[in-house]
């Protein structure tokens, strides 16, 4: 019996009978830059690249355009991307950290009070709106009325401390841009809070799965870090490249043409941001950038970028269902527009 035991230790078993091991998988040889690069690795040495060798290459551009183009898209990317790592680390943090039982507990149990404190309490989430669809849905599974929950979502990307301290160092000469943009969003939060109270139907949600669960907490954290940072870095070089193309290639008569007619430049810019898709946190450089424009016009791409863009419909579509996003996403579009003019006409 002992024989057979040492045999069956040894890994000398019959070729039909089960076993309880596997044999280990071979060993890969390890890579010098790790397993694999990704989007992460390449616009992170893209960025540093363009940073550390910016003189050289603006020396290299011949062409007074490109050279324009590059120091505007240089600009926005130097600018912006510190208020998006910080803004994505910390909304990790509170993501992964955070309990999202935490949140039933501190909002009032009447949906139409809970509105607006979850609307308020979205200033304690410093990250951009990759962040809150999840955690939004979060909350829906653990009980929280969906009315707050999307207050909430729509809140939290636009009025946390990271975005108004981009907004106020994107715009150094205009403070009231700050004040104007939490106004315009904190109404634009509830206003769509109360909609849902009133119009909303359970039917519309497909309630979201968590795909974390089970993963270690630092496990989670660094997955948030990394999905944020794809996906809002990757937004955030292509708005950049937009913001930059619109200051070179559009003709200077056609955007102060467009800029002179107060109805065509707020459409013009809140169709701009649903399409650039940037994250909440680099988006203020981006509309400083758009000089031509009245403060507004700004303030209306401002306002309904963090609430309604591709990226953002897309995420809403694959966390609460198509029925919800083809409704939510168009009226969240026509009240950002109406409130952000209304508060634009009374604050700049």
């Amino acid at each position: 019996m002992s024989d057979v035991t040492a045999q069956t230790t040894e890994g000398h078993h019959h070729p039909g009978a089960p076993t309880g091991e596997s044999e280990p998988p071979p060993e890969r040889p390890r890579r010098v830059f790790g397993d694999r690069i990704g989007s992460v690795e390449v616009l992170t040495a893209v960025l540093v690249l363009l940073v550390v060798f910016r003189g050289p290459v603006s020396g290299a551009i011949s062409s007074p355009r490109l050279q324009t183009w590059t120091t505007v898209f240089v600009s926005v990317m130097v600018q912006a991307v510190p208020f998006l790592v910080f803004g994505v680390v910390l909304s990790a943090v509170i993501a992964v950290f955070v309990p999202p039982s935490f949140w039933a507990k501190a909002l009032p149990r009447h949906p139409a009070l809970a509105v607006p404190v979850a609307s308020v309490a979205g200033v304690v989430l410093p990250g951009c709106e990759c962040g809150s669809v999840p955690i939004a849905g979060s909350l829906i599974r653990r009980g929280v009325t969906p009315a707050a929950a999307l207050a909430f979502l729509l809140a939290a990307p636009a009025i946390n401390p990271i975005v108004l301290t981009a907004t106020a160092v994107a715009f150094p000469n205009n403070p009231e841009m700050v004040v104007a943009r939490g106004a315009a969003s904190l109404v634009v939060a509830m206003v769509m809070g109360w909609l849902w109270l009133r119009l909303g139907k359970a039917e519309w949600i497909r309630l979201p799965r968590r795909h974390d669960e089970g993963l270690g907490k630092l496990t989670a954290f660094w997955a948030a870090v990394r999905h944020d940072v794809i996906h809002a870095g990757g937004f955030l070089v292509v708005g950049a490249m937009a913001a930059a193309t619109i200051n070179v290639v559009v003709p200077e008569r056609w955007l102060l043409t467009l800029a002179d007619n107060p109805v065509l430049s707020v459409l013009a810019l809140a169709v701009l941001a649903v399409v650039l898709s940037i994250c909440s946190e680099a988006d203020a450089f981006v509309a400083a950038s758009l000089s031509q424009f009245s403060l507004t016009s700004r303030l209306v791409f401002l306002v309904v970028g963090p609430m309604v863009d591709l990226k953002l419909i897309s995420m809403q579509t694959g966390v609460f269902g198509r029925r919800f996003a083809t409704r939510f996403s168009p009226a969240t579009f026509m009240v950002a527009v109406l409130v952000a003019v209304g508060v634009g006409a009374v604050i700049l």
